[in-house]
């Protein structure tokens, strides 16, 4: 995945993504942090790569985005596990 860095402050970070699939993925996620008082993508146009916007408190943006990333990875390995026990 790659992560287009347009903007990186202290509380604030803004970044472009390859995916609207991973844009809207990391949204759901960072919206469960509590460090996180704000998360949402956008896109100027539909041929284009959304950009998300990202502010902290307590938290490095950085560190929220990695955390969210962490959990997402963990949910998904825990549903792969789950479904490979149905076979």
């Amino acid at each position: 995945m790659k992560i287009k860095i347009i903007k990186n402050a202290k509380e604030e970070m803004e970044f472009q993504l390859e995916s609207l699939t991973i844009a809207e993925l990391l949204r759901f996620y960072l919206n469960e942090d509590s460090s996180v008082n704000f998360a949402a993508w956008k896109r100027e146009h539909i041929t284009e790569k959304p950009i998300m916007l990202l502010k902290t408190k307590g938290k490095t943006p950085k560190k929220a985005l990695n955390d969210a990333i962490s959990a997402a990875t963990k949910d998904l390995d825990k549903i792969e596990s789950d479904f490979k026990k149905l076979k």
